[in-house]
């Protein structure tokens, strides 16, 4: 069940992500109401494309369970997942997924694709999107519009 708190923590570290430069998104992995997992992307950090929020979370996640099954788990991510991060969520098993911003661009989980649409795998996800859309969606516009900005001002 969907708690705006989680989102909440989310936001939080995509935010900080902004502050590094890095495209603002977080992700929160909980269980039984507990986080226990939770990062902000770093693959301009790392410079390794698959450090996405969702992928390190989960990976987190696996460690901190001791098991890669995370089918009691909850996902919370501020940016509809691309598909290597919706793959992921169906190969870990995670049992929901709550998502901010929709992607229409690149989103797999209903915008451009849906790669968790139900009976498609062997897993299937809950998935529901928008929560607190507006300040994930303004936090990712503005991002976009200063590297714009700085773009053009080099």
């Amino acid at each position: 069940m969907y708690e705006e708190r989680f989102m909440q923590i989310a936001l939080a570290l995509a935010k900080e992500c902004a502050e590094c430069d890095e495209v603002p998104v977080g992700a929160v992995v909980v269980k039984d109401g507990e986080i226990i997992a939770q990062s902000g992307n770093a693959k301009e950090r790392e410079n390794n494309a698959l450090k996405h929020a969702e992928l390190i979370a989960l990976d987190q996640a696996a460690k901190a369970l001791g098991n890669w099954w995370l089918e009691d788990c909850d996902l919370y991510v501020t940016l509809e997942p691309c598909p290597m991060c919706a793959g992921a969520l169906v190969n870990t098993r995670i049992r929901a997924l709550y998502f901010g911003a929709y992607d229409e661009k690149g989103g797999a989980c209903g915008s451009k694709v849906d790669i968790l649409q139900k009976g498609l795998f062997n897993h299937d996800v809950e998935v529901s999107g928008g929560h607190l859309k507006e300040e994930c969606a303004a936090l990712l516009t503005e991002f976009f519009r200063n590297k714009r900005k700085h773009k053009h001002c080099s």
